[in-house]
């Protein structure tokens, strides 16, 4: 089966479905064929977890820069992408992918935790959503209106019945300024094929009013949620966004080994939702507004277990192949 990918680049794709070949035919220079591998990989493995490794037959160009990434290791006389090397390379799917930031503790408000670094600007990750035909991404609130449509989504009944956040535009745009400039803190619009369909609001735990009721991580991250577009709404949307958003807070610091949330003890549906994407209930924690259920999701399991693959997560799902295969 031949698949073009990339400027001038023919890629040919041979073997079996558990471990496919992927052959340059036609050269575009090593740049654009370790970028054309690199997509067909991710088209192979995001929606099957059953690929055991992807072999390469490229120049020595290409696998140099496929080994340097960190997607491939060399397995034999040639090379292997392995989907769990593959999905944890921040450059095929951050814009702007950032080294770690030096660690240099300090303390805020009697928590110690690591100095953070600013917050990013514009698109932070972008992913192509097979199962929807669309390319889903996460940027910053910094457009002309985006105060505006955050502060329509606040107003939604539906919305303000979980966030309690209704209010004028100049209160949002006031609560969304001091997000922006507090480095523990993300707020994000997320968008399919460049248009809002939601708000995604980021945190460090260790900072966070969740922080001192668990044992935080220094890099452990949290989230929270509001679907503003109703259109956007069911297991293709979820199981687009929810493992896109865990995916680029495990892409943006390698040192994240967990992400938190704290969702309403009794919103039975997205308690659903969670554990049917891989999230596991740890506890229970009062705040003064809610019971909470604290849901904790590892980097090891998003990784080992293909989290990112629509249903993975479900107990009756496909058998997966080791993560690493002799």
């Amino acid at each position: 089966m031949s698949d073009g990918s990339g400027d001038a680049v023919r890629l040919v794709r041979e073997g079996d479905r558990e471990a496919p070949v992927l052959r340059v035919a036609g050269t575009g220079g090593p740049a654009a064929d370790a970028a054309a591998i690199l997509a067909q990989a991710e088209a192979l493995t995001a929606q099957d977890t059953r690929v055991l490794r992807i072999g390469v037959e490229a120049g020595s160009g290409a696998v140099a820069r496929l080994l340097a990434l960190g997607a491939a290791r060399r397995a034999g006389d040639g090379v292997e992408i392995l989907p769990g090397l593959l999905w944890q390379c921040a450059d095929c799917w951050l814009p702007a992918a950032r080294p770690p930031f030096p660690e240099l503790f300090t303390v805020t408000q009697g928590r110690r935790h690591p100095l953070r670094p600013e917050v990013p600007a514009g698109t932070v990750y972008a992913r192509a959503i097979p199962w929807l035909g669309q390319r889903l991404s996460f940027r910053t609130l910094t457009e002309p209106g985006d105060v505006a449509l955050f502060s329509a989504w606040m107003n939604d009944p539906r919305v303000a019945a979980i966030w309690q956040e209704a209010g004028a535009l100049e209160a949002h745009a006031a609560y969304i300024a001091k997000l922006q400039a507090d480095p523990a803190s993300l707020p994000l619009f997320g968008c399919l094929d460049g248009t809002p369909f939601g708000y995604f609001e980021l945190y460090w735990a260790r900072e966070s009013r969740l922080g001192p009721l668990y044992e935080a991580g220094p890099y452990d991250r949290g989230w929270h949620v509001a679907i503003g577009d109703e259109a956007v709404r069911g297991r293709p949307y979820l199981s687009a966004w929810l493992p896109s958003l865990m995916h680029y807070l495990f892409l943006d610091e390698p040192r994240t080994q967990r992400i938190v949330g704290e969702p309403r003890a009794d919103h039975a549906q997205q308690l659903r939702n969670l554990h049917a994407s891989g999230f596991a209930t740890i506890a229970t924690v009062d705040f003064p507004h809610k019971r909470a259920a604290l849901v904790a999701l590892s980097r090891e399991h998003f990784v080992r277990d293909r989290l990112w693959v629509p249903g993975a997560a479900a107990a009756d799902a496909a058998p997966r192949p080791p993560a690493v295969p002799a």
